[in-house]
């Protein structure tokens, strides 16, 4: 019995180390490398690019005030429309102190000038009618009576003008009275009633009590890279996608390019403008982030393969065209002439036929990761 015994140990013993031998020996032995394989198709490929950049109004001024003063009232709010002329603010007159005595002092000259020539009138009035004096005399003296007259009425308007900002003889024209210079929508009014604002000058810009666009007229303004630019013309199409409007994308037809590089994070970039062609449906706002898709280069039915199964030489390119498909595929280096690419199929231009089969990448199994 004891003998029986060690012959099957011994067999178990033997079992297992044939077994392990043989498992040890099979994945030793080196796996079949096996390949993707594509076969050319005629297809239209194009390139493109995509810009980023932000929606704007192409007419967008900043309205100030032809005075310095206060704000006194508002009469609009942002997104109001507005038409060219219609008021917007009203401002109170803070009068320069210099200024007001200046315009003061000129109006009462102007009384006094106006007192002697009414003297002077009357005294040659008398003698005129008396004919003791000619046509000619009399008729100075009365022209300067109304030169008078004219220049106490223009200093009492700078003075009301210096004062209040506006006179009895403008009052419509009033400078107090902040319009829009054009007809658009209102972006922004940055001041509040009781802000102190300061008209444009020599020395300042001047305060902007509003900001006004015409929101039908809008552009797209982006950069492009300098490696693409030379592939732009006037006139080329675009599409336009909004981030806020994911759902909508508008037509856009580019109608400039920047003819000086900016440089932005190391590169030089060129900023483009596109009119961008409204849709129903969406509204726009200034500001809006936006990608604009423009096609660079398209070539219509041609002989492509995916640009995996190129192989880069130097200037040469070469694809791996199978010759037998069987158990173990073979494949023969072929040098190709390519053309455009999209970044996922590439156009051959010379090399290949629809009846040939070319290898792709290789196909990664659960054995090739181990």
């Amino acid at each position: 019995m004891k003998k029986y015994s060690k012959l099957i140990f011994a067999a178990i013993i033997a079992l297992i180390f044939i077994g392990t031998f043989v498992f040890l020996w099979q994945k030793s032995r080196p796996k079949d490398i096996m390949y993707l394989e594509f076969t050319p198709k005629m297809d239209s490929i194009q390139k493109t690019t995509i810009i980023t950049g932000k929606i704007e109004p192409r007419n967008e001024v900043n309205v100030k005030p032809q005075i310095s003063g206060i704000i006194a009232e508002l009469m609009k709010e942002p997104g109001q429309y507005v038409q060219q002329g219609e008021v917007i603010a009203k401002v109170k007159v803070i009068p320069d102190m210099g200024q007001l005595s200046s315009a003061e002092s000129r109006v009462r000259l102007a009384a006094l000038n106006l007192r002697q020539a009414q003297v002077d009138y009357n005294r040659e009035e008398a003698l005129h009618n008396q004919q003791l004096v000619s046509d000619e005399e009399f008729d100075k003296v009365r022209q300067q009576l109304r030169q008078a007259r004219e220049e106490q009425s223009a200093a009492e308007d700078a003075l009301q003008v210096v004062r209040d900002g506006v006179s009895r003889s403008n009052a419509k024209a009033s400078s107090t009275l902040i319009r829009s210079t054009i007809s658009g929508v209102i972006l922004d009014i940055p001041v509040k009633v009781g802000n102190s604002v300061i008209n444009s000058n020599t020395f300042n810009d001047g305060t902007t009590i509003a900001t006004v666009a015409n929101m039908n007229d809008l552009i797209f303004r982006g950069n492009i890279d300098e490696t693409e630019v030379g592939q732009l013309v006037l006139g080329m199409p675009m599409k336009i996608t909004i981030g806020a409007l994911q759902d909508l994308k508008f037509d856009a037809l580019l109608e400039y390019v920047s003819p000086k590089a900016v440089e932005s994070n190391g590169a030089n970039q060129f900023e483009i403008k596109a009119a961008v062609k409204l849709a129903e449906g969406g509204e726009i706002r200034s500001g809006y982030s936006a990608n604009a898709e423009i096609v660079l280069a398209r070539a219509e039915k041609v002989l492509c393969v995916p640009e995996s199964t190129i192989e880069f030489s130097g200037d040469s390119t070469f694809v791996y065209v199978v010759k037998d498909s069987g158990r173990r595929p073979t494949y023969e280096r072929k040098q190709v002439v390519i053309g455009l690419s999209d970044g996922v199929h590439i156009e051959i231009k010379k090399g290949l036929s629809l009846k040939d089969k070319v290898r792709g990448t290789q196909i990664i199994t659960d054995d090739n990761k181990k």
